[in-house]
């Protein structure tokens, strides 16, 4: 019997993960996986399930599937938090690692608190595109590494996310359903977003969603960077490099507990 596989509770802003040590080359069945751990009644409890693998490109390799067990292609808050573990739990000595993501090979800056352990990252998103199709007046369609849908609304904390959020996520502009933000400009030029996740339902954060409201927000010509987002888990830094066009997102990441989960029938039936 194979020893017991390490995973680690992460957050950045409250979007929580899974995270599984899988530096050794191990595999498993990851999409049952990520529904049994993310269950918040049966299992651990999570938004999602982030696998850290060996990658022949990068750093690490880093796949994140959602609570009911679709793969994303990338996810902001989820990355920060693979940027920190690897550096913390020794497999990285840089301050600037590489991981591969479905989306490409992501650049990280991570910055240290006193102890030595990361407390925030920055990531390079590469370059945001904006799709010319619409769903409706008001709202953006865009990539940032995956789908998300961006909509301005006026109070958008007592807007009904549960409602509006499973129809746009079903949106025909994203045959394979899409990351919904709903947005507000405030006065002072902070954006307040609530984000509906593709595969979970609202979340307290989204980083690829604030990186989506930011440049959807830009691009409408009702703000310009850099931006602070301000999600119901906290704020994340948005800036866009003028040269390169690419889109920085900056926030924290944080390692709430550590555990071990025993393999079961599944533990090595997929490839990595």
């Amino acid at each position: 019997m194979r020893e017991p596989l390490k995973f680690f509770k992460m957050h950045g802003l409250g979007n929580d993960f899974v995270v599984l040590d899988c530096m050794d080359g191990r595999g498993m069945d990851f999409v049952s996986q990520a529904r049994k751990l993310c269950d918040r009644h049966c299992g651990v409890g999570a938004d999602g399930l982030i696998a850290i693998l060996p990658s022949v490109v990068a750093d690490c390799r880093m796949r994140i599937f959602n609570a009911d067990g679709s793969e994303a292609q990338m996810c902001g808050n989820g990355i920060r938090c693979a940027g920190k573990f690897v550096h913390d739990f020794g497999y990285v000595s840089t301050l600037s690692p590489a991981v591969e993501t479905m989306s490409g090979v992501k650049t990280l800056k991570l910055s240290l608190g006193a102890d030595g352990k990361v407390t925030d990252v920055e990531v390079d998103m590469g370059v945001a595109v904006v799709r010319d199709e619409a769903p409706a007046y008001g709202m953006i369609a865009l990539s940032v590494g995956n789908p998300h849908i961006v909509s301005f609304v006026g109070d958008v904390m007592k807007y009904p996310v549960e409602s509006e959020g499973p129809k746009l996520e079903c949106h025909p502009v994203w045959p394979d359903k899409a990351n919904v933000e709903f947005v507000q400009l405030c006065p002072d030029g902070v954006l307040l977003q609530r984000t509906w996740e593709r595969g979970v339902g609202e979340t307290e954060a989204c980083g690829t969603g604030a990186c989506a409201a930011a440049v959807a927000a830009v691009h409408a010509g009702l703000a310009s960077f850099p931006l602070v987002v301000k999600l119901l888990g906290g704020d994340l830094h948005i800036d866009r490099d003028e040269k390169s066009g690419h889109v920085l997102m900056t926030g924290p990441a944080t390692l709430v507990f550590e555990g071990r989960l025993i393999p079961d029938d599944g533990t090595s039936s997929e490839s990595l």
